[in-house]
């Protein structure tokens, strides 16, 4: 009789524990790990303001009216950022943030001074979606941010993302005393400046034509060039940010205590009468100009008592090539003699 009421016993606890066994339920999670987590920070000097871009693929993605929470520590002070100041990407296309959720528009929230929370609308998010979020000034989607996120103390700063999307993870941030090296070098100004010939020849000049100056020697020839033509070209360039300017001085052409009377300001050429004058003309790609009174097709000389102006640039300036002509003329009376000139042209650099 014993035996057999032992027997009974066992039964009915190995019938009690396959029963238990059965009846046991079946534990699941939605929950997963974000992936591809990163958090690019601009500037990762301690108690610096500075954008944030934040990467994640969400493995189970964000339902409607769900919610993503961005947490930081390490004294990370999240400040005045408002949705205006980030933008949200589902898988590269922007969303439409507000202060509140509404139809297809995400929520934000700013909870000072490290926690943000977006509230997705009624559009869901996919899994295995990339979410982005950027903060700061890097965020253009409809108006450009304002407010950053600013750093805490060196160390390290922890990013956590929770939120009922059930998606999880964290990223850690080293935030040092001074993240900013500085670099240093010069650029030395520069000026560069040519001139084709130091010679220039009237031959005998002649009240009844023009007389143009040649930079080769014509011997005892009557005006043997009587149209206009370039007697020399300088050249001139600069790196210098107000550019430069290229000046003239000398005097007159003269013989003996006799001159050729200078014109004082643009003049057409009137063979008969006495004339000494330039001009010049510009070309190339740099932003240098001809100046008055010399950029006109008449001629001057304003060199005599004092340097004068002939070319400038306002700014920095490719090679300009600025060719120059001279014209002489004389009267009836006007005395022989020989007569010269030296003419200094001087480029002067306005660094």
């Amino acid at each position: 009789m014993i035996k057999k009421f032992v027997s009974f016993v066992l039964m009915l606890g190995v019938v009690a524990l396959n029963l238990g066994y059965l009846m046991m339920p079946k534990m699941t999670s939605a929950a997963g790990s974000l992936t591809a987590f990163s958090d690019t920070v601009s500037n990762l000097t301690a108690s610096t303001a500075a954008n944030h871009t934040i990467v994640f693929t969400t493995p189970t993605g964000v339902a409607s009216g769900a919610t993503i929470i961005l947490t930081f520590n390490n004294s990370t002070n999240t400040g005045s950022v408002a949705y205006t100041d980030v933008d949200l990407q589902d898988n590269g296309s922007d969303v439409t943030l507000a202060a509140a959720p509404s139809g297809a528009t995400w929520g934000f929230v700013n909870t000072p001074s490290t926690v943000l929370t977006f509230t997705n609308g009624t559009t869901a998010v996919t899994a295995g979606h990339v979410i982005t979020i950027k903060i700061g000034t890097n965020a253009t989607f409809g108006v450009t941010g304002v407010n950053r996120i600013t750093n805490g103390t060196a160390g390290s700063t922890i990013l956590r993302i929770s939120g009922t999307f059930s998606d999880y993870g964290s990223v850690s941030m080293a935030i040092v005393a001074n993240s900013i090296v500085v670099v240093s070098a010069e650029v030395l100004a520069s000026l560069s400046f040519t001139v084709s010939s130091n010679s220039l020849y009237f031959g005998n000049l002649s009240s009844s034509t023009s007389c143009f100056a040649q930079n080769s020697n014509p011997g005892y020839v009557t005006c043997p060039t009587t149209a206009e033509a370039e007697a020399f070209n300088m050249t001139a360039a600069t790196n210098g940010t107000s550019g430069y300017t290229v000046s003239v001085s000398g005097p007159t052409l003269t013989s003996a205590g006799n001159t050729i009377a200078a014109l004082a300001s643009n003049t057409a050429s009137s063979p008969g009468s006495e004339q000494f004058g330039m001009r010049a003309t510009v070309t190339g790609a740099g932003s240098g100009t001809v100046s008055s009174p010399y950029a006109a097709s008449g001629y001057a000389y304003t060199g005599v008592a004092s340097p004068a102006t002939v070319a400038t640039s306002s700014g920095p300036s490719l090679t300009n090539t600025y060719s120059v002509r001279y014209l002489a003329n004389i009267a009836a009376l006007t005395k022989a003699g020989s007569y010269t000139t030296a003419h200094t042209y001087v480029a002067t650099g306005n660094f």
